[in-house]
């Protein structure tokens, strides 16, 4: 049952943070959820992002930095807001919308040597993916 439920991940640019956490959603919360990401101004997709989920067997070189869609918002059942700007501009969303907030630092602003912002990368990466395996088993438990 493809799509039953609908998880949209939301950020500013929809480069980096989204788009790792729609690469972990898809991997752990099976079909039942339809996940996606968007971003308020999107900017492309971030080649360390893709760098680094590569690194975990995750590959989102295919996705694409797509702005907010109203109707996807207002259809989603959940959506995940990833950063300040993000929460604070995110558009109202219907009351059957449940909404959650993830405040994680943006790698992209990672200032240092390359390995200092790969590892910047990483660490927000295994932030994100304990973040999504934590609402995977919360969402496995709702069903139950």
């Amino acid at each position: 049952m493809i799509g039953e439920k609908r998880l949209l991940f939301l950020c500013t640019g929809n480069s980096c943070r989204s788009q790792m956490a729609e690469g972990f959603a898809r991997q752990m919360l099976g079909s039942e959820w339809e996940v996606s990401s968007a971003g308020i101004e999107p900017a492309g997709l971030n080649p360390r992002a893709v760098k680094v989920m590569r690194e975990v067997g995750i590959d989102i070189s295919h996705h694409t930095s797509d702005p907010i869609a109203p109707a996807l918002l207002a259809a989603c059942d959940l959506v995940i807001t990833l950063c300040g700007d993000a929460e604070d501009r995110c558009p109202m969303t219907p009351p059957t919308v449940q909404r959650r907030h993830w405040p994680l630092e943006d790698p992209a602003r990672a200032t240092g040597s390359a390995e200092e912002i790969m590892a910047k990368f990483r660490q927000v990466r295994d932030e994100i993916a304990a973040r999504v395996r934590a609402l995977a088993t919360e969402m496995d438990q709702a069903v139950c």
